[in-house]
C-alpha cells in the first residue's frame, strides 16, 4: 500500500462531498473514539490551572437580555426577535406577547448591548443583567 502524505490526504477531501465528509468524520470518530466537538469545547480549558478562575470571570462577564415592554412597533420587533434568536415565528411572537421575556442569556456585554439597540429601534424597552 501507497503512503499518503497529509498533502494527498487534503486534497482527497477537497474532492469529497458535503455527505462524503459526514460520514467520514462519524467513521474516525467511531474508529478512534473521539469526538470532533470535543476538541472545540476543551480548547479554552488549556490554560492549565486558570482556567478555573476563568471559567468564574466567564460566568461573571455573561449577561441576559430581557425584553420588558414591547412598544408600538410589534410585528417588527416579532420579526427582530426571530433575527436575532433564531426562533421560529410562533415562538417569537409568545416572547413579546408574555413580558418580561429572556431574548438572549449568557452572552457577552458587547452583544447584549449591540441586540439592545436593535430591539430599541423598534421602541421595544430592553433589560440587561
Amino acid at each position: 500500500m501507497a503512503t499518503m502524505t497529509k498533502d494527498d490526504i487534503l486534497e482527497a477531501i477537497d474532492e469529497m462531498t458535503v455527505k462524503d465528509l459526514h460520514a467520514l468524520v462519524k467513521d474516525l470518530e467511531e474508529k478512534y473514539d473521539v469526538s470532533a466537538q470535543a476538541a472545540v469545547a476543551a480548547a479554552p480549558a488549556a490554560g492549565g490551572g486558570a482556567a478555573e478562575g476563568g471559567e468564574e470571570e466567564a460566568a461573571a462577564s455573561t449577561v441576559t437580555v430581557k425584553l420588558t415592554n414591547a412598544g408600538q412597533q410589534k410585528v417588527q420587533l416579532i420579526k427582530k426577535v426571530k433575527e436575532i434568536t433564531g426562533k421560529g415565528l410562533k415562538e417569537c411572537k409568545e416572547l413579546v406577547d408574555d413580558l418580561p421575556a429572556t431574548i438572549k442569556e449568557g452572552i457577552d456585554e458587547d452583544e447584549a448591548q449591540s441586540v439592545r439597540e436593535q430591539l430599541e429601534e423598534y421602541g421595544a424597552e430592553v433589560d440587561i443583567s
